[in-house]
Protein backbone atom coordinates (compact mmCIF):
# COMPACT_ATOMS: atom_id res chain seq x y z
CA UNK A 1 0.00 0.00 0.00
CA UNK A 2 2.79 2.42 0.88
CA UNK A 3 4.57 1.61 -2.39
CA UNK A 4 1.37 2.40 -4.32
CA UNK A 5 1.09 5.73 -2.51
CA UNK A 6 4.71 6.56 -3.26
CA UNK A 7 4.22 5.70 -6.93
CA UNK A 8 1.15 7.94 -7.17
CA UNK A 9 2.91 10.76 -5.35
CA UNK A 10 5.84 10.50 -7.76
CA UNK A 11 3.41 10.75 -10.68
CA UNK A 12 1.77 13.80 -9.13
CA UNK A 13 5.17 15.40 -8.58
CA UNK A 14 6.10 14.82 -12.20
CA UNK A 15 2.85 16.53 -13.23
CA UNK A 16 3.54 19.39 -10.83
CA UNK A 17 6.98 19.91 -12.30
CA UNK A 18 5.28 20.43 -15.64
CA UNK A 19 2.56 22.65 -14.17
CA UNK A 20 1.87 25.83 -16.08
CA UNK A 21 0.46 28.80 -14.13
CA UNK A 22 -1.78 30.72 -16.51
CA UNK A 23 -3.44 34.07 -16.23
CA UNK A 24 -6.77 35.42 -15.16
CA UNK A 25 -10.03 34.55 -16.86
CA UNK A 26 -8.48 31.94 -19.14
CA UNK A 27 -11.55 29.73 -18.83
CA UNK A 28 -14.89 30.77 -20.34
CA UNK A 29 -17.34 32.21 -17.85
CA UNK A 30 -14.85 32.58 -15.02
CA UNK A 31 -14.57 35.75 -12.95
CA UNK A 32 -11.66 38.08 -13.53
CA UNK A 33 -9.95 37.13 -10.25
CA UNK A 34 -9.79 33.42 -11.08
CA UNK A 35 -6.40 32.02 -12.05
CA UNK A 36 -5.45 28.55 -13.20
CA UNK A 37 -2.71 25.98 -13.00
CA UNK A 38 -2.60 23.40 -15.77
CA UNK A 39 -1.08 20.04 -14.92
CA UNK A 40 0.27 18.12 -17.87
CA UNK A 41 -0.67 14.60 -16.85
CA UNK A 42 -1.14 11.84 -16.47
CA UNK A 43 -2.28 12.54 -12.92
CA UNK A 44 -2.57 9.31 -10.89
CA UNK A 45 -5.55 9.21 -8.53
CA UNK A 46 -5.48 7.88 -4.98
CA UNK A 47 -7.97 5.03 -5.61
CA UNK A 48 -6.73 4.16 -9.07
CA UNK A 49 -7.24 5.56 -12.52
CA UNK A 50 -5.76 8.75 -13.82
CA UNK A 51 -6.52 12.05 -15.49
CA UNK A 52 -4.65 12.66 -18.75
CA UNK A 53 -4.41 16.33 -17.75
CA UNK A 54 -5.98 18.61 -15.18
CA UNK A 55 -6.63 22.27 -14.51
CA UNK A 56 -6.97 23.74 -11.01
CA UNK A 57 -8.71 27.07 -10.47
CA UNK A 58 -7.71 29.36 -7.61
CA UNK A 59 -7.95 32.94 -6.37
CA UNK A 60 -5.50 34.83 -4.20
CA UNK A 61 -5.29 37.90 -1.98
CA UNK A 62 -2.24 39.77 -0.70
CA UNK A 63 1.32 39.41 -1.91
CA UNK A 64 3.90 36.67 -1.59
CA UNK A 65 6.86 38.06 0.35
CA UNK A 66 10.47 37.86 -0.72
CA UNK A 67 11.14 34.79 1.43
CA UNK A 68 8.03 33.12 -0.06
CA UNK A 69 7.02 31.95 3.41
CA UNK A 70 3.78 33.84 4.12
CA UNK A 71 1.35 31.74 2.04
CA UNK A 72 -1.89 30.40 3.52
CA UNK A 73 -3.74 27.72 1.55
CA UNK A 74 -7.52 27.56 1.92
CA UNK A 75 -9.69 24.59 0.91
CA UNK A 76 -13.45 24.96 0.50
CA UNK A 77 -16.48 22.98 1.52
CA UNK A 78 -18.37 20.86 -1.01
CA UNK A 79 -20.05 23.51 -3.14
CA UNK A 80 -18.18 26.88 -3.01
CA UNK A 81 -15.95 28.23 -5.75
CA UNK A 82 -12.49 29.70 -5.16
CA UNK A 83 -14.09 33.15 -4.79
CA UNK A 84 -13.80 33.32 -1.01
CA UNK A 85 -13.52 37.13 -0.87
CA UNK A 86 -13.76 40.20 -3.06
CA UNK A 87 -10.76 41.72 -4.79
CA UNK A 88 -10.06 44.57 -7.22
CA UNK A 89 -10.34 42.03 -10.05
CA UNK A 90 -13.72 40.77 -8.78
CA UNK A 91 -15.44 43.09 -6.26
CA UNK A 92 -18.42 40.78 -5.72
CA UNK A 93 -18.61 39.47 -2.12
CA UNK A 94 -17.07 36.05 -1.58
CA UNK A 95 -18.35 33.19 0.54
CA UNK A 96 -15.89 34.05 3.40
CA UNK A 97 -15.84 37.80 2.99
CA UNK A 98 -15.58 38.55 6.72
CA UNK A 99 -12.51 36.36 7.09
CA UNK A 100 -10.15 37.47 4.27
CA UNK A 101 -8.72 40.92 3.64
CA UNK A 102 -6.63 43.69 5.25
CA UNK A 103 -7.05 43.65 9.02
CA UNK A 104 -9.21 40.52 8.94
CA UNK A 105 -8.20 37.15 10.45
CA UNK A 106 -6.62 36.01 7.17
CA UNK A 107 -4.94 39.36 6.86
CA UNK A 108 -3.97 39.99 3.23
CA UNK A 109 -1.57 42.72 4.37
CA UNK A 110 0.45 39.96 6.12
CA UNK A 111 -0.40 36.76 4.29
CA UNK A 112 -0.64 35.60 0.71
CA UNK A 113 -3.98 33.76 0.84
CA UNK A 114 -4.77 31.19 -1.85
CA UNK A 115 -8.17 29.53 -2.16
CA UNK A 116 -8.51 26.39 -4.28
CA UNK A 117 -11.54 25.24 -6.23
CA UNK A 118 -11.51 21.51 -5.49
CA UNK A 119 -10.48 19.00 -8.10
CA UNK A 120 -13.78 17.40 -9.16
CA UNK A 121 -15.75 20.61 -8.74
CA UNK A 122 -17.31 22.68 -11.52
CA UNK A 123 -15.97 26.21 -11.02
CA UNK A 124 -12.89 26.07 -13.21
CA UNK A 125 -11.11 22.99 -11.87
CA UNK A 126 -11.24 19.73 -13.80
CA UNK A 127 -14.27 17.66 -12.87
CA UNK A 128 -16.91 15.35 -14.33
CA UNK A 129 -18.35 18.13 -16.51
CA UNK A 130 -14.92 18.93 -18.01
CA UNK A 131 -13.95 17.72 -21.46
CA UNK A 132 -11.94 14.51 -21.56
CA UNK A 133 -9.17 15.26 -24.08
CA UNK A 134 -9.15 11.59 -25.09
CA UNK A 135 -12.77 11.64 -26.29
CA UNK A 136 -13.69 15.28 -26.84
CA UNK A 137 -16.78 14.74 -24.64
CA UNK A 138 -17.40 15.47 -20.95
CA UNK A 139 -15.95 12.91 -18.54
CA UNK A 140 -19.26 12.42 -16.76
CA UNK A 141 -18.97 9.06 -14.90
CA UNK A 142 -15.76 8.22 -16.74
CA UNK A 143 -14.10 10.65 -14.34
CA UNK A 144 -11.94 8.50 -12.04
CA UNK A 145 -12.85 7.88 -8.39
CA UNK A 146 -12.17 11.08 -6.45
CA UNK A 147 -10.85 11.25 -2.88
CA UNK A 148 -10.04 13.93 -0.35
CA UNK A 149 -6.40 12.95 -0.83
CA UNK A 150 -6.68 13.82 -4.54
CA UNK A 151 -8.09 17.25 -3.70
CA UNK A 152 -5.19 17.86 -1.32
CA UNK A 153 -2.69 16.77 -3.98
CA UNK A 154 -4.28 19.17 -6.48
CA UNK A 155 -3.93 22.00 -3.97
CA UNK A 156 -0.30 21.12 -3.50
CA UNK A 157 0.14 21.22 -7.28
CA UNK A 158 -0.90 24.88 -7.25
CA UNK A 159 1.52 25.64 -4.42
CA UNK A 160 4.38 23.93 -6.24
CA UNK A 161 3.51 25.68 -9.51
CA UNK A 162 3.70 29.01 -7.66
CA UNK A 163 7.13 27.95 -6.35
CA UNK A 164 6.10 28.19 -2.73
CA UNK A 165 8.30 25.80 -0.73
CA UNK A 166 6.36 25.91 2.53
CA UNK A 167 2.97 27.07 3.78
CA UNK A 168 2.52 29.26 6.82
CA UNK A 169 -0.80 27.47 7.32
CA UNK A 170 -3.31 25.22 5.59
CA UNK A 171 -6.96 26.00 6.40
CA UNK A 172 -10.31 24.38 5.71
CA UNK A 173 -13.85 23.89 6.95
CA UNK A 174 -16.19 20.95 6.38
CA UNK A 175 -14.85 19.07 3.33
CA UNK A 176 -12.10 21.71 3.29
CA UNK A 177 -11.19 20.79 6.86
CA UNK A 178 -10.85 17.15 5.87
CA UNK A 179 -8.66 18.23 2.95
CA UNK A 180 -6.51 20.42 5.20
CA UNK A 181 -5.98 17.43 7.51
CA UNK A 182 -5.00 15.26 4.54
CA UNK A 183 -2.60 17.95 3.33
CA UNK A 184 -0.97 18.30 6.75
CA UNK A 185 -0.33 14.57 7.15
CA UNK A 186 0.79 13.98 3.55
CA UNK A 187 3.13 16.97 3.36
CA UNK A 188 4.25 17.65 6.95
CA UNK A 189 7.60 19.06 5.87
CA UNK A 190 5.82 21.68 3.73
CA UNK A 191 3.20 22.87 6.23
CA UNK A 192 3.85 24.90 9.37
CA UNK A 193 0.37 25.19 10.89
CA UNK A 194 -3.13 23.78 10.50
CA UNK A 195 -6.68 25.08 10.93
CA UNK A 196 -9.58 22.62 10.93
CA UNK A 197 -13.10 24.01 11.29
CA UNK A 198 -16.25 21.88 11.61
CA UNK A 199 -14.51 18.90 10.00
CA UNK A 200 -13.89 15.23 10.77
CA UNK A 201 -11.05 12.73 10.69
CA UNK A 202 -13.63 10.34 9.23
CA UNK A 203 -17.30 10.63 8.38
CA UNK A 204 -19.87 9.59 10.96
CA UNK A 205 -22.58 7.03 10.09
CA UNK A 206 -25.16 9.84 10.33
CA UNK A 207 -23.29 12.03 7.83
CA UNK A 208 -22.77 9.06 5.50
CA UNK A 209 -26.47 8.28 5.70
CA UNK A 210 -27.49 11.84 4.84
CA UNK A 211 -25.09 12.11 1.92
CA UNK A 212 -26.01 8.65 0.66
CA UNK A 213 -29.67 9.68 0.55
CA UNK A 214 -28.75 12.91 -1.25
CA UNK A 215 -26.88 10.93 -3.90
CA UNK A 216 -29.77 8.49 -4.28
CA UNK A 217 -32.20 11.37 -4.73
CA UNK A 218 -30.07 12.79 -7.55
CA UNK A 219 -29.59 9.40 -9.22
CA UNK A 220 -33.33 8.69 -8.95
CA UNK A 221 -34.20 11.73 -11.04
CA UNK A 222 -35.08 10.42 -14.54
CA UNK A 223 -33.23 13.43 -15.96
CA UNK A 224 -29.95 12.19 -14.49
CA UNK A 225 -29.73 9.62 -17.32
CA UNK A 226 -27.04 7.56 -15.59
CA UNK A 227 -24.87 10.67 -15.44
CA UNK A 228 -25.23 11.43 -19.16
CA UNK A 229 -27.56 14.43 -18.91
CA UNK A 230 -26.96 17.35 -21.33
CA UNK A 231 -25.44 20.42 -19.72
CA UNK A 232 -28.63 22.41 -20.37
CA UNK A 233 -30.96 19.73 -18.96
CA UNK A 234 -29.58 18.74 -15.60
CA UNK A 235 -31.53 16.67 -13.03
CA UNK A 236 -33.22 19.71 -11.52
CA UNK A 237 -35.66 17.86 -9.27
CA UNK A 238 -32.96 15.62 -7.81
CA UNK A 239 -30.60 18.52 -7.12
CA UNK A 240 -33.40 20.58 -5.61
CA UNK A 241 -34.44 17.87 -3.15
CA UNK A 242 -30.86 16.91 -2.31
CA UNK A 243 -30.13 20.54 -1.49
CA UNK A 244 -33.14 20.75 0.81
CA UNK A 245 -31.97 17.69 2.73
CA UNK A 246 -28.52 19.21 2.95
CA UNK A 247 -29.86 22.51 4.29
CA UNK A 248 -31.77 20.69 7.02
CA UNK A 249 -28.56 18.98 8.15
CA UNK A 250 -26.43 22.14 7.87
CA UNK A 251 -28.46 24.12 10.41
CA UNK A 252 -29.70 23.31 13.90
CA UNK A 253 -33.22 22.51 15.09
CA UNK A 254 -32.90 25.35 17.60
CA UNK A 255 -32.28 27.80 14.79
CA UNK A 256 -35.35 26.58 12.88
CA UNK A 257 -37.39 27.13 16.05
CA UNK A 258 -36.12 30.65 16.63
CA UNK A 259 -36.18 31.80 12.99
CA UNK A 260 -39.45 30.30 11.82
CA UNK A 261 -41.39 28.63 14.60
CA UNK A 262 -44.69 27.58 13.07
CA UNK A 263 -45.14 30.78 11.08
CA UNK A 264 -47.14 30.25 7.91
CA UNK A 265 -46.47 31.74 4.50
CA UNK A 266 -48.31 34.85 3.41
CA UNK A 267 -51.59 34.13 1.71
CA UNK A 268 -50.36 35.45 -1.64
CA UNK A 269 -47.38 33.06 -1.48
CA UNK A 270 -49.52 30.01 -0.77
CA UNK A 271 -50.46 28.23 -3.95
CA UNK A 272 -53.87 26.63 -3.72
CA UNK A 273 -52.57 23.17 -4.54
CA UNK A 274 -52.64 20.08 -2.31
CA UNK A 275 -49.63 19.64 -0.02
CA UNK A 276 -47.67 22.66 -1.22
CA UNK A 277 -45.67 24.82 1.21
CA UNK A 278 -47.68 26.24 4.06
CA UNK A 279 -44.97 27.12 6.59
CA UNK A 280 -42.19 29.68 6.39
CA UNK A 281 -39.51 27.02 6.93
CA UNK A 282 -40.77 25.20 3.82
CA UNK A 283 -40.66 28.42 1.83
CA UNK A 284 -37.09 29.09 3.01
CA UNK A 285 -35.90 25.63 1.97
CA UNK A 286 -37.55 25.96 -1.43
CA UNK A 287 -36.07 29.40 -2.11
CA UNK A 288 -32.55 28.25 -1.25
CA UNK A 289 -32.87 25.04 -3.23
CA UNK A 290 -33.99 27.01 -6.28
CA UNK A 291 -30.87 29.21 -5.98
CA UNK A 292 -28.68 26.12 -5.95
CA UNK A 293 -30.28 24.44 -8.97
CA UNK A 294 -28.32 25.24 -12.10
CA UNK A 295 -25.33 26.59 -10.20
CA UNK A 296 -23.63 23.27 -9.44
CA UNK A 297 -23.03 20.19 -11.56
CA UNK A 298 -24.89 17.10 -10.36
CA UNK A 299 -22.07 14.66 -11.10
CA UNK A 300 -19.58 16.91 -9.27
CA UNK A 301 -21.94 16.80 -6.30
CA UNK A 302 -21.94 12.98 -6.38
CA UNK A 303 -18.16 12.70 -6.62
CA UNK A 304 -17.34 15.24 -3.91
CA UNK A 305 -20.02 13.88 -1.57
CA UNK A 306 -18.67 10.34 -1.86
CA UNK A 307 -15.11 11.57 -1.30
CA UNK A 308 -16.18 12.87 2.10
CA UNK A 309 -17.63 9.48 3.04
CA UNK A 310 -14.49 7.63 2.01
CA UNK A 311 -12.02 9.77 3.96
CA UNK A 312 -10.50 8.20 7.06
CA UNK A 313 -7.36 9.66 8.59
CA UNK A 314 -6.63 6.32 10.24
CA UNK A 315 -5.77 5.01 6.76
CA UNK A 316 -2.61 7.13 6.99
CA UNK A 317 -1.05 5.88 10.22
CA UNK A 318 2.49 5.99 8.83
CA UNK A 319 1.99 9.57 7.69
CA UNK A 320 0.65 10.54 11.12
CA UNK A 321 3.87 9.16 12.57
CA UNK A 322 5.83 11.27 10.09
CA UNK A 323 3.80 14.30 11.14
CA UNK A 324 4.67 13.66 14.78
CA UNK A 325 8.36 13.52 13.87
CA UNK A 326 8.12 17.01 12.37
CA UNK A 327 5.66 18.55 14.83
CA UNK A 328 8.10 20.75 16.74
CA UNK A 329 6.88 24.34 16.74
CA UNK A 330 3.72 23.59 14.76
CA UNK A 331 0.38 24.91 15.90
CA UNK A 332 -3.14 23.76 15.14
CA UNK A 333 -6.52 25.38 15.62
CA UNK A 334 -9.52 23.05 15.83
CA UNK A 335 -13.01 24.54 16.10
CA UNK A 336 -16.34 22.81 16.49
CA UNK A 337 -19.90 23.96 17.02
CA UNK A 338 -22.14 22.62 19.76
CA UNK A 339 -25.22 22.51 17.52
CA UNK A 340 -23.52 20.83 14.53
CA UNK A 341 -25.25 17.49 13.85
CA UNK A 342 -23.40 16.76 10.58
CA UNK A 343 -19.89 17.13 12.04
CA UNK A 344 -20.64 16.86 15.77
CA UNK A 345 -18.47 18.29 18.48
CA UNK A 346 -17.01 14.94 19.54
CA UNK A 347 -15.42 14.68 16.09
CA UNK A 348 -13.65 18.00 16.61
CA UNK A 349 -12.47 16.81 20.01
CA UNK A 350 -11.11 13.66 18.35
CA UNK A 351 -9.18 15.74 15.81
CA UNK A 352 -7.74 17.90 18.57
CA UNK A 353 -6.68 14.81 20.56
CA UNK A 354 -5.13 13.16 17.51
CA UNK A 355 -3.11 16.26 16.65
CA UNK A 356 -2.06 16.72 20.27
CA UNK A 357 -0.85 13.11 20.38
CA UNK A 358 1.10 13.86 17.19
CA UNK A 359 2.97 16.62 19.03
CA UNK A 360 1.27 19.75 17.69
CA UNK A 361 0.43 22.69 19.94
CA UNK A 362 -3.37 22.53 19.63
CA UNK A 363 -5.93 25.20 20.48
CA UNK A 364 -9.47 23.84 20.65
CA UNK A 365 -12.71 25.82 20.73
CA UNK A 366 -16.26 24.53 21.15
CA UNK A 367 -18.51 27.39 20.05
CA UNK A 368 -22.16 27.74 21.13
CA UNK A 369 -23.25 28.99 17.71
CA UNK A 370 -26.91 28.55 16.86
CA UNK A 371 -26.37 27.93 13.14
CA UNK A 372 -25.12 24.34 13.29
CA UNK A 373 -22.64 23.20 10.67
CA UNK A 374 -23.01 26.40 8.64
CA UNK A 375 -21.86 28.53 11.58
CA UNK A 376 -18.36 28.94 10.13
CA UNK A 377 -19.97 30.71 7.15
CA UNK A 378 -22.30 33.02 9.06
CA UNK A 379 -21.36 33.37 12.75
CA UNK A 380 -18.88 36.18 12.34
CA UNK A 381 -19.14 37.21 15.99
CA UNK A 382 -17.70 33.91 17.26
CA UNK A 383 -15.44 32.70 14.45
CA UNK A 384 -13.56 35.94 13.78
CA UNK A 385 -12.06 36.27 17.29
CA UNK A 386 -10.74 32.69 17.46
CA UNK A 387 -9.27 32.92 13.95
CA UNK A 388 -7.81 36.38 14.63
CA UNK A 389 -6.11 35.24 17.82
CA UNK A 390 -4.60 32.19 16.12
CA UNK A 391 -3.24 33.99 13.07
CA UNK A 392 -2.00 36.98 15.08
CA UNK A 393 0.41 34.60 16.80
CA UNK A 394 1.84 33.14 13.58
Amino acid sequence: MRQDEERKEKTVLQSVERAIPIGQSDAPGQAGATRFVKLEGPLAMHRGGELPAAQIAYECWGELNGARDNAVLLFTGLSPSAHAASSPQDPTPGWWEFMIGPGKPLDSSRFFVICINSLGSCFGSTGPSSIDPRTGAPYRLAFPALTVEDIAAAGRAVIRALRIPRLRAVVGASLGGMTALAYAVHYPDETDNLVSLCAAAKASPFAIGVRSLQREIIRSDPAWLDGNYPSDREPVMGMRLARKLGLISYRSAREWDERFGRDVVHEEEHRREPFTSEFQVESYLEANAQKFVGSFDANSYLYLSRAMDWFDLEDHTERLIALSQQAAGKKALVVGVETDVLFPLHQQQSIASLLTESGLDVTFHALPSLQGHDAFLVDRERFVPVMSDFFAAL
